[in-house]
């Protein structure tokens, strides 16, 4: 008898496609080539602050939910972080400077949205989010750091000084997702929710892009 794909394995395995098209996408692939200014990266700063803005409050409001409480930990906390970057990279008056592209400002509606009503849907763009962060994100910090002199100060929101073994940390993680009280339908519409997830994150990439070819011209 075939024993029964993991939730957490089937989650990976469906999203994989979604989630290389995403590291893929032109910015975020220049960033990383080191074709990217410094002015990109800070945009980039720019639109995160607002995509964690509107995750860590929806972990406010989730964090009594039977299921959705599971997940949470301040370990992950990242808007701090994020806070002290953009008055680095900025000045005292980042606040002022800063708005969300139409592409962040639909993002953040739908985690506004299901972080209020749905525990499957705040924890996808969770797992979305943080599991991403300790993956290809402390690639990302590092080669940031290196393009442009950084020593910690503009990458904290890459660093998790809080957590020692990210590897352990993201095992546990999926544990947790295998043991979530869902059942097939409810799976399937969180697996859609990360993908809806990931389209998110493609769309905002590609704004930046444009917005960067927009400069050029």
């Amino acid at each position: 008898m075939t024993e029964p794909i993991p939730f957490s394995t089937a989650l990976r395995e469906r999203s994989s496609s979604a989630h290389s098209g995403s590291e893929s996408a032109g910015f975020m692939a220049g960033l990383l080539k080191g074709e990217g200014t410094r002015d990109d990266y800070v945009a980039l700063v720019a639109q995160h602050y607002f995509i964690y803005e509107a995750l860590e409050a929806a972990t406010d409001r989730m964090r009594d939910d039977a299921v959705a409480s599971v997940f949470i930990t301040d370990q992950l906390t990242r808007l701090p972080a994020l806070e002290a970057d953009l008055a680095f990279l900025i000045g005292d008056d980042w606040r002022e400077r800063i708005a969300p592209l139409p592409s962040t400002q639909r993002y953040v509606d739908r985690i506004n949205a299901v972080g209020s009503t749905w525990a499957g849907g705040y924890v996808a763009h969770h797992y979305t989010r943080y599991l991403g962060d300790l993956s290809g994100g402390l690639h990302i910090g590092k080669v940031v750091a290196r393009r442009f002199g950084f020593e910690t100060n503009g990458i904290g929101f890459y660093l998790f000084g809080d957590i020692a073994d990210p590897r352990a940390f993201k095992d546990v993680y999926r544990a947790q997702l295998d043991a979530a009280p869902w059942d097939d339908t409810e799976k399937e519409r969180v697996i859609d929710e990360v993908l809806r997830a990931y389209r998110f994150n493609t769309e905002v990439f590609q704004e930046l892009a444009a917005r960067d070819a927009v400069a050029v011209a």
